[in-house]
């Protein structure tokens, strides 16, 4: 794959955040979605979370690379490279969680700033980003990510609790949206959007028939020192797997599992 052009590295900066239509193909999501799918670590180890409205939606969340598709994903160049280019140097891997918001049940995200959670974990700077892979199509009504254009731009802002999650300064975030553009991130399996770790984000949710899962993998720039706790490491190094690893992997995974592929 192409490293990102000059205009896209510009457009992130400006906007914190920039989205790769079908950045993996039809039969890599295939395998990702029928595993995830499968998986029944997902189901036993996934954490809820209420929102304001007591609604709940579920997370899992590890910082353990192994050897399955998730870690062939976090792995995968196509982004590892482009994040080095957006946070200028080497990135290490910070945790990757499956969200896993279902029909009808699954509830919203409040404002928030990835930064806001890590920036207690002693992360010294906000040179962190992830890579959200859409596994089902992302809409409006099943609840996609919404983001706030250019919000990484504020700075960190506090956080408090707002029913089980942590939320943004709500005041604050209402006085940005005053001025900045709302943008709802409709995205079909295998789009991928990169974004800073203090963008302004939320979502809705799910009011639909139909689920809206997602792979996020987290990244934390090599040359940035964060104390080190349970799904938030300090440095180590991130060996990078040929993007062939994925089909490899996966495949496996689906005979394991004793699905054809």
């Amino acid at each position: 794959m192409a490293l990102l052009t000059e205009d896209q590295i510009k457009q992130f900066n400006r906007d914190g955040f920039l989205m790769l239509v079908n950045l993996f193909d039809s039969e890599e999501m295939d395998l990702l979605i029928r595993i995830a799918k499968n998986d029944r670590r997902l189901e036993a180890e996934a954490l809820e979370r209420r929102d304001m409205d007591a609604r709940t939606s579920k997370l899992w969340l590890t910082d353990k690379l192994e050897n399955d598709i998730y870690s062939a994903f976090v792995r995968c160049p196509r982004i590892i490279e482009p994040l080095e280019q957006l946070l200028e140097g080497e990135i290490y891997h910070y945790h990757h969680k499956m969200m896993l918001k279902e029909p009808f049940v699954g509830g919203s995200w409040e404002w928030h700033q990835d930064y806001g959670y890590w920036y207690s974990n002693s992360c010294l700077f906000p040179l962190m980003a992830s890579c959200l892979i859409a596994v089902d199509t992302a809409t409006n009504e099943n609840g996609c990510l919404q983001v706030l254009k250019g919000s990484h731009l504020m700075g960190r802002i506090d956080h408090i609790k707002a029913g089980d999650q942590t939320g943004a300064d709500i005041d604050r975030v209402n006085e940005a949206l005053k001025y900045l553009d709302l943008i709802y991130c409709e995205m079909k399996p295998g789009t991928a959007l990169f974004f800073h770790s203090n963008l302004l984000h939320r979502s809705n949710a799910n009011s639909s028939p139909n689920p809206r899962w997602s792979l996020i993998c987290c990244y934390n720039a090599a040359r940035n020192p964060c104390k080190p706790r349970e799904n938030h490491p300090a440095y180590s190094y991130l060996e990078s797997w040929p993007d062939s690893r994925i089909k490899e992997i996966g495949r496996r995974q689906l005979r394991d599992y004793g699905l054809t592929s």
